[in-house]
Parts: structure tokens; sequence; C-alpha cells
């Protein structure tokens, strides 16, 4: 496994950004990000409460499918 610097990953996060949402929102979803206070971690924890492992799993291997 690579270590990435903070940098690299600063640079992959905005390149994926980009890619996913274009550069107009990509900006605006950082602006938002730094507007706003944010708890990463609650919110994390909180985002797939309704969901069983199964359905977690099945979503992210349908995503990776899709995105290869």
């Amino acid at each position: 496994m690579n270590t990435l610097t903070d940098t690299q990953i600063k640079v992959k996060g905005m390149e994926t950004l980009i890619a996913t949402l274009g550069s107009v929102y990509a900006e605006r979803f950082v602006s938002l990000m730094m507007r706003e206070p944010f708890d990463y971690t609650k919110w994390q924890a909180d985002l797939w409460n309704d969901r069983s492992v199964e359905e977690i799993s099945k979503m992210a291997m349908e995503r990776r499918a899709h995105h290869r």
C-alpha cells in the first residue's frame, strides 16, 4: 500500500470531486464544507443506519463494477 502525503490526498480529492460533480459543483461543495460546521465522524456514523451490512456491501460491489 502506498502512503500518500497530505498534498497528494488533497489533489486526489479535488480530482475526484471534479470528476464526479464537475468543477462548478466541486467548488460549491468545498465552499459549503468550509462554511458550515461539520462533524464528519458523526455524519459517517449515522450515514447508513437504515441499511444492513448486506445492502451496503451490495451497493459497494455494484459501484465498483460500474466504475471499472
